[in-house]
């Protein structure tokens, strides 16, 4: 099933005797990439739970699955849904309360690189919930502009100002906590593990 696009494995799935494999095959694709996104907005420690609600979401609603956007589209809305879902459910965490991740070589560099991903968690959970599907889309699932506006249902120019101020407010929130380079790609660089 592996060789079969998006497109294809939604279709496969309406049919009951194929709807195991189709899933797995679309689970296995997508998995990662979701996790990424999750860990992003509601931090490492609860990507895993944020995970196994989209992916059970998708299983109980996949048969029902139009095919009138992208199956990618679909799945990055029901991301964000799960992952405001997740903040909305718990008090942040004070920063300082966050503990030091261990690192399995280079101390220095991987307890800083650690610390940078935390402190941008934080900062992207405090930003309003259409800022921060904005930036995560963006930074993180890599989506353009278009593609965007079609998972959150607004025009592209929309989106634009919506990443303008959420990047605004990330460098503000991070400025006296981190010498945080003003650069897209330092900011990018220390999201991605």
């Amino acid at each position: 099933m592996n060789e079969h696009t998006d497109e294809q494995l939604t279709t496969l799935a309406r049919q009951p005797e194929l709807f195991g494999a189709a899933f797995e095959a679309l689970l296995r694709r997508h998995a990662p990439l979701v996790h990424r996104l999750a860990a992003s907005v509601v931090g490492p420690g609860s990507a895993d739970d944020v995970v196994q609600e989209v992916f059970l979401s998708v299983h109980k609603h996949l048969g029902q699955f139009r095919g009138e956007a992208k199956f990618s589209t679909w799945l990055h809305r029901i991301t964000l849904n799960a992952c405001s879902a997740a903040l909305r459910q718990r008090q942040p965490e004070p920063l300082d309360l966050l503990p030091e991740p261990a690192s399995p070589s280079n101390p220095a560099r991987q307890g800083e690189n650690a610390r940078l991903r935390e402190l941008l968690a934080w900062a992207i959970a405090q930003l309003p919930e259409d800022q921060r599907q904005a930036v995560t889309l963006r930074e993180i699932a890599e989506l353009d502009y278009a593609e965007i506006a079609e998972v959150t249902g607004v025009e592209v120019g929309t989106v634009k100002s919506r990443l303008s101020r959420g990047r605004a407010a990330l460098r503000e929130l991070l400025k006296d906590r981190w010498d945080v380079p003003t650069s897209k790609a330092s900011i990018k660089e220390g999201v991605n593990p």
